[in-house]
């Protein structure tokens, strides 16, 4: 892949993973990456390029790289940082595999994950493929590196971080945090920085030793970590899922600012975005999705997404959905990977001064097993009234001071943080329980 090519490439996939994830809304902390990610990309090997640096609206841990220069953080990754030089760490790092052109070498060699709709909604092979565009635009997230290629980014996310001033022990101390996070889950599974990121055992050691080598060579001392800085500057952050954006609770999806409503098949699995809300069945045979209409009417909604997917209308009516004018329509997709033909049923509905797209779609021969499911929920979507979720907060990271001396578990139960949470809370300080805070310490916990 030439540079241009690279290039190219990345300005293709921003606009999906922002409309996917959606950027966080914190002018200060958006202006801090961008500072730091510019003054550390003059010094990469690739100082050429015309790096972005973003911070997405997503509680998932992880940070990542597309080739041509864009940078992401989720909210979620940044919350886990304790200090300025854990950030610079990985921050190096991400750099690093632009400056290597590992996410270009590994474009050009593997096919991209399939996704579906969107990230987080597994369906079957005959699902994804009708969403395939989006699935390319969206699977430069999921490319793997070769432990060479890791060790590299490793090898330079402690040079550049150590030669703009920071200690880069702190980027082997975020291991940890990752560790303990994968050990609290009780499971397998790790955090998604960790295993888009093959962390070998002996990572931790690795950085340790390539930070002793740098500060050597450079003949550095007094290397910045900047620890309370950073804390206040994440005070206030949405911690976890934000409800204002949608939540699921009791077979039910809530949206608070757009004020509608509508059930989920129970056992669906779900997932969520600014761009558009799936429920996907256990088996993956069959998923739905709410998304936007595109066009002034319903019936230039339809037309427009008819165009856009190649569908065969079967037929179309005129409808109302709890007194909202509806367009309902039943199309067939003739899916060329598989030969299989796809069903959907769609509801087009007018709401608010917007129009909401509602799709439920199964291969052909298993359309009648799905389709009441299809209709009961679509046939439900409604005004949100209930004032306890219209007004609905998401949770918000505080930075406080310990006021107490002795252990971390003392602190937080001084901050009457209940005993079930305290063991989540200390990973996000990047502490253990029994380790000692002094009374004046910043610590993070989080309230509503």
């Amino acid at each position: 892949m030439s540079e241009s090519q690279e290039i190219a490439l990345g300005k293709e996939s921003d606009p999906a993973i922002i409309a996917s994830f959606g950027l966080y809304e914190n002018p200060e902390l958006q202006a801090f990456i961008n500072v730091k990610g510019q003054e550390m990309a003059k010094i990469s090997h690739r100082p050429n390029l015309n790096y972005e640096f973003k911070i997405l609206d997503s509680p998932v841990v992880n940070a990542f790289a597309v080739p041509g220069g864009y940078v992401y953080f989720t909210r979620g990754i940044m919350a886990h940082f304790t200090n300025e030089a854990e950030f610079a760490g990985v921050l190096g790092h991400e750099i690093g595999h632009i400056a290597a052109r590992h996410s270009a070498r590994q474009q050009t060699k593997q096919t991209l994950f399939q996704l579906g709709f969107v990230l987080g909604v597994i369906v079957s092979k005959d699902l994804a493929e009708f969403a395939e565009p989006l699935a390319q635009s969206l699977g430069v997230l999921f490319l793997k590196f070769s432990r060479d290629d890791e060790t590299e980014s490793d090898r330079l996310g402690v040079e550049y971080s150590t030669k703009v001033g920071y200690d880069a022990h702190e980027m082997a101390n975020f291991f940890h945090t990752l560790d303990k996070m994968r050990v609290q889950s009780g499971s397998a599974e790790i955090p998604t920085w960790q295993s888009t990121h093959p962390n070998p055992l002996n990572r931790y050691q690795n950085v340790n030793q390539l930070a002793d080598k740098w500060q050597t060579d450079l003949n550095v001392t007094n290397l910045k970590v900047n620890r309370d800085s950073y804390l206040k500057s994440i005070d206030g952050l949405i911690y976890g899922e934000d409800p204002r954006q949608g939540f699921v609770e009791n077979d039910y999806f809530f949206h608070p600012e757009l004020k509608f409503q509508f059930p989920i098949p129970r056992q669906w699995k779900t997932a969520n975005s600014p761009q558009q809300f799936q429920m996907a069945s256990e088996d993956g045979k069959a998923l739905m999705v709410l998304t936007a209409g595109k066009g002034s009417s319903l019936q230039e909604a339809a037309n427009t997404f008819n165009q856009a997917q190649k569908l065969t209308v079967i037929n179309s009516r005129s409808s109302s959905i709890n007194n909202y004018p509806a367009l309902i329509q039943m199309t067939t997709h003739k899916n060329g990977g598989s030969a299989k033909t796809l069903k959907i049923s769609s509801y087009f509905i007018q709401y608010e001064g917007l129009i909401y797209a509602f799709h439920g779609l199964t291969v052909l021969a298993d359309f009648p097993q799905y389709e009441s499911t299809f209709n009961y929920t679509m046939n439900r979507f409604d005004k949100l009234t209930d004032a306890t979720k219209l007004n609905r907060q998401p949770d918000r990271l505080r930075i406080v001071n310990a006021g107490v001396n002795g252990s971390l578990e003392n602190a937080l139960t001084y901050h009457n943080i209940s005993v079930e949470h305290q063991a989540e809370l200390a990973i996000l300080n990047g502490m253990d329980l029994k380790d000692t805070v002094t009374a004046g310490m910043l610590i993070k916990i989080v309230s509503r």
